[in-house]
């Protein structure tokens, strides 16, 4: 996914001044590489750039070497390099264990640097803490929050003469009567296969993890599976809402990209997606408003909960060049200063409180879901290996063609799971 992200509730903290996130706690030589020359691999596409300027701007001298990548390419080629040591200083690491570029896959052959003693680990929430380590120890540095919801483009919406659905029931009606007014409720472009899954982990919150918080919990022990149980539920309601008309035809034939276009241009009412499309969609539409929304899975408001989590942050190599100045730069992607630069430009909440981020009116609900810890995990990230996850997506467009069903689809993830790490 894009950003696979783990929920928390951003409790009480205190700020990390940026004098003490750029000082270095972690004992560690340069490595012998050239003290001002830093290496930098990033999937951050669009915001890193930002941030890197901002880094040296402050670090006068300093120079970065950034190269940049799409996370499909970018997690095949990282691995790679760890293990032939042709590795960059600093690079992307997703939260968890959900695929080939997660903390527990590098950290536990060794290819991490331990972060544990960094002012700003033990100030992370302790949700955000259990997918930044591994056996204990913190590896990655995980800077932003993300959410899945329904966004709205709240120009269209107001055309159509709707208003954003409270309950399931009123969701399916919604849909009926975008389509009979000519708009479709919402963009699906799942020709990119990561996208199969926002609008199942949207569902699944409510409809698993609203009865039962503990589920994966009751997977890791055995006692629960995907198949025969709430999941089920959550497969079957996606498959209704397409059977309602809620997405626009043709999903399968509809890029992530070409989504984005839909649903900023009001072709569509709204779009599935994480708090980043935003941002997007304002590129593409720069009068246009857009709000995000819980997804609602059930008839019971009460009980509903948004999927919500670390988005992809930073590891130090184990065997970087120059680890003084990488474990800099890292702290100043966790000081207020950096934090700030990150999550404005990327459109992502603060993981530590204090850093003057200025968030998005569009996303009030979800950072009221998150303070008042009414949020689950991004499902795959605590999920035992990555297969599990490749599983669901190519199923779930196997679904959508008719070439599988979801029962299918979830005894095959079911056999992933099992396998463990």
């Amino acid at each position: 996914m894009k950003t696979r992200r783990f929920a928390a509730v951003v409790s009480a903290l205190t700020a990390v001044t940026l004098a003490a996130a750029c000082s270095s706690g972690t004992e560690a030589n340069s490595g012998g590489g050239d003290s001002k020359v830093l290496t930098l691999a990033s999937v951050d596409q669009g915001s890193i750039e930002d941030v890197v300027k901002a880094f040296e701007a402050a670090n006068p001298g300093v120079k970065v070497t950034l190269t940049t990548a799409g996370a499909d390419q970018y997690q095949q080629q990282i691995r790679t390099q760890l293990s032939s040591g042709t590795a960059p200083d600093v690079m992307t690491v997703w939260p968890g264990n959900g695929n080939p570029g997660a903390t527990y896959v590098l950290a536990k052959p060794g290819y991490l640097l331990d972060l544990s003693d960094q002012p700003w680990a033990s100030q992370l929430p302790p949700a955000f803490q259990k997918v930044a380590q591994y056996d204990g120890k913190t590896y990655n540095a995980l800077f932003g929050l993300n959410g899945i919801g329904a966004v709205y483009n709240d120009q269209a919406l107001k055309k159509a003469g709707l208003t954003a659905p409270g309950t399931w029931t009123d969701l399916l009606t919604f849909c009926r009567a975008a389509t009979a007014e000519g708009t479709p409720a919402f963009a699906l472009g799942i020709q990119d296969n990561w996208v199969t899954q926002l609008v199942l982990y949207a569902l699944a919150a409510d409809v698993v993890f609203g009865a039962d918080k503990d589920f994966d919990t009751k997977m890791q022990s055995g006692q629960a599976t995907f198949a025969g149980s709430p999941w089920t539920t959550a497969m079957a309601k996606y498959q209704e809402m397409s059977k309602a008309g809620c997405f626009q035809k043709n999903p399968l034939g509809t890029s992530y990209e070409a989504s984005q276009t839909l649903a900023a241009t009001g072709k569509t009412l709204g779009i599935v997606q994480g708090n980043w499309i935003i941002g997007l969609l304002k590129q593409k539409n720069p009068s246009g408003t857009f709000t995000m929304k819980p997804l609602p899975g059930t008839d019971d408001p009460a009980t509903f909960l948004m999927p919500a989590a670390a988005g992809a942050g930073y590891g130090v190599n184990a065997k970087a060049k120059n680890k003084d100045l990488a474990l800099k730069f890292v702290s100043y992607v966790m000081s207020p200063a950096g934090m700030k630069v990150f999550n404005e430009k990327q459109g992502s909440l603060p993981t530590l409180q204090n850093a003057g981020t200025e968030v998005d009116p569009g996303l009030t609900e979800l950072s009221t879901f998150v303070k008042d810890n009414r949020t689950v995990p991004f499902m795959d990230q605590l999920w035992p290996n990555a297969k599990v996850q490749q599983t669901m997506l190519s199923g779930l467009q196997e679904v959508f063609s008719n070439q599988a069903t979801a029962g299918e689809v979830l005894k095959d993830m079911d056999a992933e799971y099992k396998k463990g790490e």
